[in-house]
């Protein structure tokens, strides 16, 4: 029941060799080279099966996220996606459609995503007190170089693939007491960016072939996330709050009704996984990327981290251990 659903309608991609139904998998690595991240969803800390506003979370929302999480780290790098295996642990009156849904989700995401070198190898299914959903994912540079966290040069471009701030508040909006039922069209697609995201995946490829100096996945805040690449650069990332006003902008049907400051989610809200990238001055930005700020070198009263026009930024992003 669950195998067919995984195979994406035809055979898997080249680099699985061997799929589902023996001890292991087998996977081609052309290059020498393997990409390798893995990511877990666990119940009740990463998603609620029911909601505060009433949206019960389905299996495809699941298996959609966990393989677009997965995908966007190999994107991140620069890579694509080639093969991913999924570890599945559930409680014994776990209803079966809501498995076969998640299979569901997790090739829907594959297909429209755009991985399209990319299929299910195998996995493995186990019992416990919660739904928890672990995806390890294998990818390729076909023979490029990885683009790092570390390689941003004062002088760059900052610069960003992708949504920030949609999938914050569409989590506010789930948390909420504004039941689902009530909540109009544009309200229903945030709150899907934050059930099923859709990372750039071919922002990634592009953003290696144009010369990216270095790029990471943004899943737990522009800020956060940003000072981690500031930190592995000793940069300080300047961004621009002319161009940062503008990702505010598609967020007003969930701030009006919360009476939220839609730029804490774009500062502080993680998991569009959009792209957050540098390149040198004077370069063409590839498709998808815009310009957020610039990339300079700390001075004796700021270390390496994220300023928003000169000021340090205070926004902190999602803390796994803390929130």
């Amino acid at each position: 029941m669950i195998f067919p659903r995984l195979a994406l309608g035809g055979p898997h991609g080249a680099a699985t060799l061997l799929g589902p139904g023996d001890d292991a998998a087998l996977v081609a690595s052309p290059d020498g080279r393997t990409l390798i991240s893995i990511d877990t969803q666990v119940q009740d800390q990463d998603f609620r099966l029911q909601w505060a506003n009433g949206y019960q979370t389905t299996g495809f929302d699941v298996g959609w996220k966990a393989a677009a999480q997965n995908l966007s780290d190999i994107n991140a790098m620069g890579g694509k996606a080639t093969s991913l295996v999924v570890s599945l642990t559930l409680p014994p009156g776990t209803p079966v459609n809501w498995v076969v849904d998640l299979a569901d989700g997790l090739t829907a995401a594959i297909r429209e995503l755009g991985a399209t070198d990319c299929s299910v190898a195998g996995g493995d299914l186990g019992r416990g007190r919660e739904i928890s959903v672990s995806v390890a994912v294998l990818g390729t540079l076909a023979g490029g170089s990885a683009v790092l966290r570390s390689g941003a040069r004062a002088g760059d471009i900052l610069a960003l693939a992708g949504t920030v701030g949609r999938a914050a508040a569409g989590l506010a909006l789930l948390e909420s007491d504004t039941p689902v039922r009530s909540l109009a069209a544009a309200q229903r697609a945030l709150v899907e960016t934050q059930c099923r995201p859709r990372p750039p995946l071919s922002a990634g490829p592009l953003a290696r072939a144009a010369g990216a100096t270095a790029m990471m996945d943004i899943s737990d805040g522009l800020v956060r996330d940003g000072r981690r690449l500031a930190a592995a650069s000793s940069v300080v990332l300047d961004l621009d709050p002319l161009e940062l006003k503008r990702h505010t902008e598609g967020l007003s049907p969930a701030s009006d009704i919360l009476a939220r400051d839609p730029m804490e989610w774009v500062l502080g809200g993680g998991e569009d996984h959009g792209l957050l990238a540098t390149f040198p001055a004077g370069i063409q930005l590839p498709a998808g990327f815009t310009a957020i700020g610039s990339v300079q070198a700390p001075g004796n009263d700021i270390n390496p981290g994220v300023t928003i026009a000169g000021r340090v930024a205070g926004a902190t992003g999602w803390d796994h251990f803390a929130d």
